[in-house]
């Protein structure tokens, strides 16, 4: 895919499950090489199960801050990657006058599944590993770099 980009924010719905585990997911493999952030449509809370399921691979999101698009920092990002319809709409309002990059990468939202706490976990696990599985494809050079 090319250089890597410098600055990348993640968008869901309400910055509680999808977007802070990817966040987690591409600061964990690119460290301090790529500024990360996200955030969401509206204000969320970070999810107990996202938590649990990103401890397993052991990484911390447990003092994940959800924010909104308003509360970002900067917003200049070379890339935005929403993970939800609506955070797509936003991401593309939003760089209408900036020279960046949209990707859409509709991900399912695990909080919409009932049954057991397995059952609910594994819905969890799923979409953690998709999005690992489609970040390490987007940014190959976190293998090559061996971080």
């Amino acid at each position: 895919m090319g250089d890597l980009p410098s600055a990348v924010l993640f968008s869901c719905t309400m910055n509680a499950i999808r977007s802070p585990m990817a966040e987690a997911l591409l600061k964990h493999l690119m460290g301090h090489r790529v500024y990360v952030d996200s955030a969401g449509v509206r204000q969320g809370e970070i999810d107990g199960f996202a938590i649990a399921v990103m401890d397993e691979i052991g990484i911390d999101i447990s003092r994940h801050k959800s924010k909104t698009f308003d509360d970002l920092e900067d917003d200049y990002f070379d890339l935005v990657i929403s993970l939800s319809p609506e955070a797509q709409h936003k991401a593309v309002d939003m760089t209408r006058v900036m020279a960046c990059d949209v990707e859409f990468w509709n991900t399912f939202d695990p909080s919409l599944v009932e049954g057991s706490r397995d059952e609910r976990l594994a819905a969890y696990r799923q979409v953690r590993d998709d999005l690992m599985a489609r970040i390490v494809a987007r940014f190959p050079l976190t293998k090559a770099a061996g971080v």
